[in-house]
């Protein structure tokens, strides 16, 4: 039987930032203790090498000591893809690191809530930036890295089911931002075919996080927002970071070689409402 993981995984937490700046990212509440437990130690657990990058150093060691726990070899490259010098920076620090680069997972978005009127351009340049630029720096920056040294390789981005559904609170730009993650995922999922390249996408709602932490309480505020929200989801829930795991183990394994150009909604039912 073939290993269903192998090789070096890097993973992107471009937008981790503290708690008390947290409010502007992560529409779907997943900033770095989330993506610890949902994305790093599953990987970290399943065998492969794991690469942490992102501006945060301190919150990268956290997630890199949880994956030593399991057993996973880490490095930590505290820089953002915010350059295409920092994009190939990172991908030769973990070809340095561990030989090659096998799958490649952006965890990051950022979402600055404005209704279209009152929002600055430059606040709209800034999410389009961080969600779109970078997701496509980054995987061109690893997809050369794959093709050169063949083998094929998986590339996971971050959607978000408002890519797919609008919002009446101020979403324009990061509904247009995690759209156009969606073109860039089917684009690049024709166009990696033939070098054995898949290119899927996360498309998360709603997640348990510091963040969100408050939709989970038991007050008139947060019962009254979850049980709204709620109404929308066929599971009946929210979502606990472990719902994450699977459908990430799955895209950056082995069981989804024939899958590609694909969107992967983990929320409940949600979209499909």
């Amino acid at each position: 039987m073939h290993k269903l993981f192998c090789g070096c995984v890097l993973l992107l937490f471009s937008c981790v930032t503290p708690l008390a700046q947290a409010q502007q990212a992560h529409d779907d509440g997943i900033p770095a203790a989330a993506w610890k437990r949902s994305i790093g130690e599953p990987l970290a657990g399943a065998g492969t090498n794991v690469v942490l990058s992102a501006s945060n150093a301190a919150e990268l060691q956290k997630v890199a000591d949880a994956c030593k726990e399991l057993g996973g070899k880490t490095e930590i490259v505290a820089k953002r893809p915010s350059s295409e010098a920092n994009c190939d920076d990172i991908v030769k620090a973990a070809v340095d690191r561990f030989g090659r680069l096998d799958i490649l997972v952006v965890a990051s978005g950022l979402n600055k809530v404005s209704k279209i009127v009152d929002q600055p351009a430059a606040d709209f340049l800034e999410i389009i930036d961080a969600n779109v630029t970078q997701s496509w720096l980054m995987a061109r920056a690893a997809g050369r890295q794959m093709i050169k040294q063949s083998g094929g390789g998986k590339v996971i981005l971050m959607s978000s089911a408002r890519g797919l559904l609008g919002h009446p609170a101020g979403y324009t730009a990061y509904c247009a931002s995690k759209s156009a993650v969606d073109g860039i995922t089917k684009a690049l999922g024709c166009e990696w075919g033939d070098a054995g390249i898949t290119v899927n996408a996360l498309g998360p709602t709603v997640f348990r996080s510091p963040l969100t932490q408050w939709m989970f309480e038991d007050n008139e505020r947060a019962n009254t927002v979850r049980k709204g929200f709620i109404t929308r989801v066929p599971k009946g829930r929210l979502g606990e970071p472990s719902d994450l795991a699977g459908p990430l183990l799955f895209l950056a394994s082995k069981a989804s070689d024939f899958y590609t150009g694909h969107i992967l909604y983990a929320d409940g039912g949600y979209t499909a409402g």
